[in-house]
């Protein structure tokens, strides 16, 4: 009797994700609209804007230290441990491996790279970008200001943007970028601005970073994001060229080995030979028989009737003449009495 398996969630779930088997067209990449651009040239704008009113010590210099002076954190301490937590969201470290992790997933049901290169390449973006701004410009946060009302620049600090509000901005946004549907694309990006400013609103609060460093933190990651279109030909070439290599390999680990042994080839039978094979032929078989004594007379074999013993010095019986062989009959003998 066969018994038949009852699948689980578990295998129906992989089930349905092995229907996928090539790469949706939903997937198309975004293109630098017109629309998109006049975002960029808004957000720098906006980028270029912060930092000038900041290097001329303008109001914004004198709304961060009024912020400072605030102190919130010790207005709402009981918020204080929840901030801290939730200002992990803008760490590099733990959200880039639940972010990779999501869109590595991504990569292997959708069997394309891009998710997972259009990661990398906002996150090199955002190390080069805003990693030179923080030590071109080396301002000193709240923590370290050294003269009350100054802006705090060139003297070493690493703070300007703020690199947890920039980092929430294309962790969390790459989501949305990535988004295959229109509506999923809307709330990720909800999401993502939810999040971000989030997380830019507690660096203010523990007093890591000042009010303008947010500011020019949202500007940055905004503009990666908004500049990743012009390089979604670099990721197209790279990950053809990733998927060439990988192919190269499996060939290279796929390669017949050599057999130890002969392999025998088939030989096409002939019309001669076919219609040898036809007609049975009986394989002598090997019969143990006694060696034939040297002394007796060759020849065919014969009915033991028809032999005639023989011996090396001639036969042991003298011939008669009225003997007749036992095959044949004998001659009637005429009767005495006639």
């Amino acid at each position: 009797m066969r018994i038949e398996r009852s699948h689980t969630r578990l295998d129906r779930v992989f089930a349905r994700l092995d229907r996928e088997q090539e790469r949706p067209v939903l997937l198309a990449a975004p293109e630098m609209s017109r629309h998109r651009i006049a975002l960029f040239a808004g957000t720098l704008a906006f980028y270029l804007a912060i930092v000038w009113a900041v290097l001329i010590t303008s109001w914004l210099v004198r709304l961060d230290w009024q912020v400072m002076f605030f102190r919130p954190y010790q207005q709402w301490p009981e918020i204080h441990a929840f901030v801290d937590y939730y200002v992990v969201l803008g760490q590099r470290g733990p959200t880039a491996v639940m972010v990779t992790a999501w869109l590595g997933w991504r990569s292997w049901r959708q069997h394309t790279l891009r998710p997972l290169l259009a990661l990398g390449v906002s996150l090199l973006l955002l190390n080069v970008t805003v990693g030179a701004a923080k030590i071109g410009m080396g301002r000193l946060g709240p923590h370290y200001a050294t003269t009350i009302g100054s802006n705090e620049m060139w003297l070493g600090g690493d703070i300007f943007p703020s690199g947890h509000t920039a980092n929430a901005v294309v962790t969390w946004g790459i989501l949305a970028y990535l988004a295959s549907t229109p509506r999923a694309r809307r709330w990720l990006s909800a999401l993502s601005a939810v999040v971000s400013l989030g997380v830019g609103m507690s660096t203010v609060y523990l007093g890591t970073h000042w009010l303008s460093d947010v500011l020019l933190g949202w500007a940055a990651g905004l503009l990666i994001l908004l500049a990743l279109p012009w390089f979604e030909p670099l990721i197209t070439r790279a990950e053809a060229w990733i998927l060439g290599l990988r192919d190269r390999w499996y060939a290279r680990l796929r390669r017949p080995v050599p057999a130890k042994k002969p392999v025998s080839v088939p030989v096409t039978p002939t019309p001669a030979a076919s219609a040898a094979e036809e007609v049975p032929v009986r394989e002598p078989v090997a019969v143990h028989r006694p060696r034939t004594p040297v002394h007796l007379a060759p020849g065919p074999h014969t009915a033991r009737s028809d032999r005639t013993p023989v011996t090396p010095a001639g036969s042991r019986r003298p011939p008669h003449a009225d003997r007749h062989p036992r095959s044949t009959a004998p001659a009637a003998r005429p009767l005495s009495g006639s």
